[in-house]
């Protein structure tokens, strides 16, 4: 895949072309990723309690799934299945180009179920969680 990038060094712009080859870029950003979670032990706990309410199945979209906004990393969950909670409430925390950003429900209800689990890769349009 070519990309292009504008630069600015020195008051003067320049058009720089990079191409991605095969696999090689995809694999070294997977362990930073991943190592950022790791360095947080602590917060696991609470996760822990989250894993065996993810769901393994696929969801179907539809008016009850949250379903990701942009691609990123589920960086923390701050709801469990069974929690009430209302409209505009964070359920996660997703990051996207290092930012992160605050999932919440576009309504009051009851988390049904969680379907990403802490530290996942999510492309945009994936179901996150289930409120009903």
């Amino acid at each position: 895949m070519l990309r292009k990038f504008k630069i600015r060094l020195e008051g003067e712009e320049y058009l720089v072309e990079m191409e991605e080859i095969g696999g090689v870029p995809q694999a070294a950003p997977a362990p930073v990723q991943q190592a950022a979670p790791v360095a947080a032990p602590v917060q696991e706990a609470p996760a822990e309690q989250a894993a065996p309410a993810v769901s393994a199945a696929p969801v179907a979209p539809g008016e009850n799934t949250l379903d990701a906004p942009m691609p990123g990393t589920i960086l923390k969950l701050l709801v469990n299945v069974g929690d009430t909670v209302t409209e505009n409430q964070p359920l996660l925390i997703l990051e996207a180009m290092k930012m992160e950003n605050e999932i919440v429900t576009k309504k009051n209800g009851v988390v049904k179920a969680i379907h990403v689990p802490q530290g996942q890769v999510v492309n945009a349009g994936d179901a996150l969680i289930t409120v009903e």
